[in-house]
């Protein structure tokens, strides 16, 4: 297990895999210490979460550095990203109490509610692209919840992983309350059927999410997925079109262009296109691409070369389908791996870069001759997983939000984002359950009934 500075192709480190004996005995642990913590109350879950919270905090310049570091992300981004899960950790310390409270219910019962008990040691298989706010966002709430967490991060970050572990455990959650596993992706299968995991959170590709699905099927545990997305991003008619344009441009870069929710399609009334296309090019044109350490970067590498080439094969195959290349699409020399601002326009259902996720720095523009068309093309893929649309006209963005984008979240005038009082997570191929708001913190608890006579 390798972590390789994408900015120069260098390695930096390289983990031994923990054995099975490791494993096992760190299950064991998390199990023991899962029947103490969910014992506590919540004011005491909560101390050692703001702890967590203010750790992030002081930390935030290193972390951001070790992020650059082993997946290219730039520092300000890196700085926004621990700054959010120094909230996840507030927040969720400060609602767990509210939205697990009991609640009543009238029945003919001389007594009668809903009770909200933690389930036990809840195993997160997560991605290198967000490589603190993955975990974060589902351990704050797990552990406030009464439950344990085991993290299984990517084989390319173990860094990231070891020091979120560290956080943990120096705010003062007991052992075995958050344990890092560094593990190939072949050894999760093991991990998964031990009697001890009661529960299993992966945020990754379809194929990833697939699997998980099957071996927690055949043990009969919960899971809760967080797949791939091709969002997309309707533009109509009566939309400020430059200011459409700056956000959909800067939904596409976030990371790199590296996040399950970045805007992916941009489909756009006949009327429009020509302008639309002519700031959104604008903007890419001006963007810098550099080293994520250099203050000026405005997107760093990609986390690694194989990614790289496959988004370039990606748009390749699209070109030669028909799309035109508007700007970027070239590979620069060297080992590291950058990739440019990239823009496809004349993209159309059955080239990879309309089907499939585009992961990275590439923005497919299609052109849309009628509002129906455009949701038409907007739904036209196996994803679900975010949507936005640009509209002047609220009253109408509204009915369209609700009614014609088949997404687990539609913004309206915005990029897509995360929220933490807002439920997240997609449908068809981008997955099912929900994360953050109280629908996250209640996916992994029994959902008791007590009914006394």
């Amino acid at each position: 297990m390798k972590s390789i500075d994408p900015s120069t192709g260098r390695v930096l480190m390289e983990y031994a895999p923990h054995g099975e004996a490791h494993v096992a005995g760190r299950i064991e642990q998390a199990h023991a210490c899962f029947t103490r913590w969910k014992q506590a109350s919540f004011a005491e879950r909560a101390a050692p979460m703001h702890r967590a919270a203010t750790l992030l905090r002081s930390r935030k310049g290193a972390i951001a550095a070790l992020m650059a570091d082993e997946m290219g992300k730039i520092l300000k981004e890196g700085e926004a990203e621990i700054e959010k899960c120094a909230l996840a950790c507030e927040h969720y310390a400060d609602a767990a109490a509210t939205l697990l409270k009991d609640e009543p219910i009238t029945t003919e019962a001389r007594k009668s509610f809903v009770t909200y008990q933690p389930l036990g040691v809840v195993l997160a298989i997560m991605p290198w692209n967000f490589p603190f706010w993955q975990v974060f966002r589902f351990a704050a709430p797990n552990l406030m919840a009464g439950n344990v967490a085991m993290l299984k991060h990517a084989s390319n970050i173990c860094g990231c992983a070891l020091e979120i572990e560290r956080i943990f455990q120096e705010a003062g959650f007991p052992d075995g309350c958050f344990t890092t596993l560094l593990l190939p992706s072949s050894a999760v299968e093991h991990v998964i059927e031990h009697p001890h995991i009661c529960a299993i959170t992966l945020t990754g590709s379809t194929d990833a999410g697939k699997a998980v699905a099957a071996k927690a099927g055949s043990c009969l545990k919960k899971t809760v997925l967080e797949l791939g997305g091709s969002d997309a991003y309707v533009v109509l008619e009566d939309a400020d079109i430059e200011a459409a344009a700056t956000l959909c441009a800067e939904s596409r870069l976030i990371n790199a262009g590296q996040s399950c929710i970045a805007a992916k399609r941009f489909i756009v009334l006949s009327s429009v296109q020509e302008e639309f296309e002519q700031h959104f090019i604008h903007y890419f044109e001006k963007i810098k691409m550099g080293h994520p350490k250099e203050p000026s970067s405005a997107i760093g590498p990609m986390a690694r070369t194989d990614l790289r080439d496959a988004l370039h094969t990606q748009v390749v195959r699209s070109i030669a389908q028909g799309a035109t290349l508007r700007l970027g699409g070239k590979v620069p020399d060297g080992p590291a791996a950058y990739y440019p601002p990239t823009v496809l326009g004349a993209v159309h259902p059955g080239m990879p870069a309309f089907d499939e996720e585009l992961f990275g720095p590439v923005a497919a523009i299609i052109e849309a001759k009628s509002e129906e068309e455009a949701f038409a093309l907007a739904n036209a893929t196996s994803f679900g997983l975010g949507s936005a649309i640009f509209t002047s006209d609220m009253a109408r963005a509204e009915k369209l939000a609700r009614t014609q984008m088949h997404a687990g979240q539609t913004f309206v005038n915005a990029l897509v984002r995360s929220d933490l009082r807002l439920p997240f997570g997609g449908v068809k191929a981008s997955g099912y359950g929900r994360e953050l708001a109280a629908s996250g913190i209640r996916e992994f608890v029994n959902i008791k009934t007590v009914f006394i006579a």
